[in-house]
């Protein structure tokens, strides 16, 4: 496949372009794509920028009329970067990127590049959410010109994918992998002779139906910990940091929500949640055994999850995962989350994940990571004239 002309359905197609007619390109439309961002407005450049490399470019086209573009430079000797792409605003949400985005893989791979990197703007799920589908796997955070960006990797190559649950803390080192990491082989999985399966506990009665015979059902904090410690080896193998020790110090003193996930009158899954601060809700674990995964559960969960932490007068939402469970990770930004920030912890390398039920915080989220330009009323909170600058700057999408 040679990538010159690639159909998108419904009248839409990407064709295969020059540098110098992406760069024209740029120049006529970037106003009406990328307006709305906000960019720090360098002085002229003092120094010529490097040589660029392998580029590759693409005109997206509806008919004749040219409506937006993707640019690829490469990186290294194994890396091509996905640095700009943008779509005239009155044909996104069209499902175009998505319709694009493994076709422009396939070039990729078939040039030759095991690792595809891309940059955006921390709270833009519209691009996020269908790298997160594609394979992408969150790698950074970084305070730049244009606000917050997450860095996004690609890998073409199944054991480097692998290494990376690794590194995250997501699965244990085996095999290929763990040879190449340097890494002793760890046997991960459920514990022999150890109980897979939990009844429900007598007494329970279900809060939500997810459907497909699965119900939710509210315990107290103490019966969840009971579950949780049968379950927590069939449920997780993820490299756990061991300290050693008992806590010396209680749990803090908070409100604590815990439900079981049941199927079948077994326990198959649960969620734990507890206050943060005044404000915060932090849902701090969720699980479903293996067998039970894939089948939209989570997705189906999180609704009537949230609409109990918002009747309970709770603000924002936190939460933390894996940055390599896109399964986790997708659901939550296509709810509405967004990636506020990376830690590590004695469970690996974290996103923390943030959701809001203030529409004025929200948009302050995006006005944060640069996606759009400080007004009206987030504007007025953070103290600035909700005036129209006058630069308009082209940034990644």
């Amino acid at each position: 496949m040679d990538g010159r002309v690639i159909g998108l359905g419904d009248g839409y197609e990407a064709r295969r372009i020059s540098l110098e007619a992406y760069r024209d390109a740029c120049k006529r439309l970037e106003d009406r794509i990328f307006g709305g961002n906000s960019l720090y407005a360098f002085d002229p450049p003092r120094k010529a920028p490097p040589p660029l490399g392998e580029s590759f470019q693409w005109g997206v086209y509806h008919g004749d009329e040219l409506i937006g573009w993707h640019h690829a430079h490469q990186k290294d000797e194994r890396t091509v970067e996905m640095a700009d792409t943008g779509i005239l605003p009155e044909y996104q949400g069209k499902g175009l990127y998505t319709r694009l985005l493994p076709h422009l893989l396939d070039a990729f791979r078939e040039a030759g590049y095991p690792l595809v990197t891309s940059r955006h703007r921390a709270t833009n799920n519209r691009v996020i959410v269908p790298k997160l589908r594609a394979g992408f796997f969150l790698q950074g955070l970084s305070l730049y010109e244009g606000g917050v960006n997450v860095a996004l990797t690609l890998s073409l190559d199944g054991g480097y994918r692998e290494a990376m649950h690794v590194r995250s803390g997501f699965r244990q080192a085996s095999g290929e992998v763990a040879r190449r990491l340097g890494l002793g082989d760890v046997a991960g999985g459920a514990a022999e002779g150890q109980p897979v399966s939990v009844p429900l506990p007598a007494g329970t009665e279900p809060a939500f139906d997810l459907g497909d015979g699965y119900t939710v059902h509210p315990v107290s904090n103490e019966i969840y910990r009971e579950v949780y410690a049968q379950l927590e080896h069939a449920a997780y193998d993820t490299a756990t940091f061991d300290w050693g020790e008992v806590p010396r110090l209680p749990r803090p003193g908070v409100p604590t929500f815990a439900w079981l996930i049941a199927h079948g009158g077994e326990v198959v899954g649960w969620h734990s949640a507890r206050g943060w601060d005044e404000r915060t809700l932090y849902m701090s674990n969720t699980a479903l055994l293996p067998g039970h995964r894939g089948r939209g559960l989570y997705t189906r969960l999180l609704p009537p999850l949230l609409g109990t932490f918002r009747a309970e007068g709770y603000t924002v939402v936190r939460s933390h995962h894996h940055t390599t469970n896109s399964a986790v990770l997708v659901p939550k930004l296509r709810t509405g989350f967004v990636i506020a920030g990376l830690e590590v912890n004695h469970h690996g390398v974290m996103a923390v994940l943030t959701h809001t039920f203030d529409p004025v915080y929200r948009e302050y989220l995006d006005v944060r990571s640069g996606l759009r330009r400080p007004a009206g009323e987030v504007a007025r909170r953070l103290g600035l004239s909700p005036q129209e600058p006058q630069l308009k700057e082209k940034s990644h999408v």
